[in-house]
């Protein structure tokens, strides 16, 4: 067992943030990531990029080179984390364990991101048919394309980058389909203006589409994908308030790939585990309660980027610093920056956090959802749980919450758990119950005792 001042999971902006503060103080980091580079999703990167077609490459290189002493470990997928009280005054203590290694430190900082968030529709387990984020994933890890002829959907700005990307790798992007209008942004003057670079960087987007001649569709969205063992083809209808579609809109587009998503979802099963207070963000996402220095509820643990609110990479790689100077203020260590870039920080980070509720304001996950998936649409993938089963949980079997839906379907207990599914079967459970999905429902498919899968020789092998 390795000893640590500092141990953090993720490597991600916020993790290399965070780490990169924490060694600058002169704390004794560690820095634990399941991917086999650093740079997390943002800057997921082949062995020999250079840095092209990814965005900011210059801060994550800066942020690389401020690893040099820290204990970088790659193919380190944390699974489970214990803590207790040192002795006397030391204290807490955790212990992080991986399939392969454990560490001990004195604080912890859980920088662990966020996955894509989708919702279900007739058609959408379909080969063919993947997450934003994860063809995204393909074009940085790989650089492949997953499909020829692409429909991009769903809501949000990441739609935007992902449909570029896929168009500058030779794939024909049909469309982009975006559940929501943009126009709402000039109801966000305030926070939109407090970010002007990100309006910039929408505009740089739009004209790369623009030069690859990629439609952008306003308040439209795919309620069904067809095909039999592979995806043809997509129905795209018109989305009225509240998310209603009305009947016989609809329109086909055919295509063979679709890469759909409705924002981001935090990975949150180590602070669950440990008890870490939760709250809901604007975007109806279970995120960690944390205070202005990024300390959660248990003493010890701290918390950057996503996991706290998603609000992209310049909000993380803030967050990430703030935890950083704020661990090693906690250890006893001299603060790594100066008083004055201390204060920059924190207004760095309520312009930007305002920024990220219009963003959600905007881009909110239509709610009526839920009427485009029929009793047979599966909503858990893994254990083949329809709609109508989730409904008659409720209905007919007295399920009062999320958590008895789950019981009595088995939605959310299979080899994703609850990972894809969660949010989707939460709020499906809540509708039919007549109520908004709270905290409650969130934390049932949060709360797993293993963070990441793990085989039965590794836990005995585990000191």
């Amino acid at each position: 067992m390795t000893g640590y001042d500092v141990v953090v999971v993720g490597a991600g902006p916020a993790g290399l943030a965070a780490a990169a503060g924490a060694a600058r103080a002169g704390c004794r980091v560690a820095v634990l990531d399941a991917g086999p580079r650093p740079g997390g999703q943002f800057w997921r990167h082949r062995s020999d990029a250079d840095g092209r077609g990814h965005h900011d490459w210059s801060t994550f290189a800066r942020l690389r080179e401020q690893l040099d002493g820290v204990d970088h470990r790659t193919d380190a997928a944390v699974w489970f984390v214990e803590a207790r009280c040192g002795e006397g005054s030391a204290g807490p203590e955790f212990t992080v364990h991986t399939r392969s290694q454990v560490l001990h430190g004195r604080r912890l900082v859980i920088a662990t991101g966020a996955h894509d968030r989708v919702v279900p529709f007739p058609g959408w387990d379909l080969p063919g048919v993947v997450t934003a984020g994860g063809a995204q994933a393909l074009l940085k890890g790989q650089g492949v394309s997953f499909a020829r002829r692409i429909v991009v959907a769903g809501t949000g700005p990441f739609l935007l980058p992902v449909a570029t990307g896929l168009a500058e790798a030779g794939s024909t992007v049909v469309g982009v389909y975006e559940a929501n209008d943009p126009i709402g942004y000039a109801r966000q003057l305030r926070p939109v203006l407090g970010a002007a670079g990100k309006l910039a960087e929408a505009g740089r987007y739009g004209w790369r589409m623009l030069r690859h001649r990629v439609p952008y569709h306003r308040r439209t969205a795919v309620v069904a994908a067809h095909g039999t063992d592979h995806l043809t083809g997509v129905t795209v209808a018109p989305v009225g308030p509240g998310g209603t579609v009305l009947a016989g809109t609809g329109t086909e587009v055919r295509c063979d790939g679709l890469a759909v998503g409705f924002g981001f979802t935090p990975q949150l099963e180590l602070a669950v585990a440990l008890g870490c207070a939760t709250r809901l963000d604007s975007d109806g996402s279970l995120v960690l309660a944390v205070d202005p220095a990024q300390a959660t509820s248990v003493p010890g643990v701290y918390a950057a980027g996503e996991v706290t609110g998603v609000g992209g990479a310049d909000l993380a790689l803030v967050e990430g610093q703030l935890a950083g100077g704020a661990v090693a203020l906690s250890l006893g260590c001299p603060p790594p920056w100066s008083t004055r870039r201390h204060d920059r920080l924190l207004r760095d980070r309520r312009r930007l956090r305002r920024f990220a509720a219009a963003l959600h304001a905007v881009h909110a996950v239509p709610s009526g959802w839920p009427d485009w998936c029929d009793d047979d649409t599966l909503v858990c993938r893994c254990e083949e749980v329809p709609a109508g089963a989730v409904r008659r949980a409720v209905r007919e079997l007295s399920a009062g919450d999320a958590r008895g839906a789950k019981l009595l379907t088995r939605a959310g207990m299979g080899w994703c758990q609850g990972r894809v599914c969660g949010y989707a079967a939460a709020c499906l459970a809540a509708r039919e119950a007549g109520r908004e999905p709270g905290v409650a429902d969130l934390t049932g498919y949060a709360s797993r005792p293993l963070a990441q899968p793990v085989t039965l020789g590794e836990l005995a092998a585990d000191e």
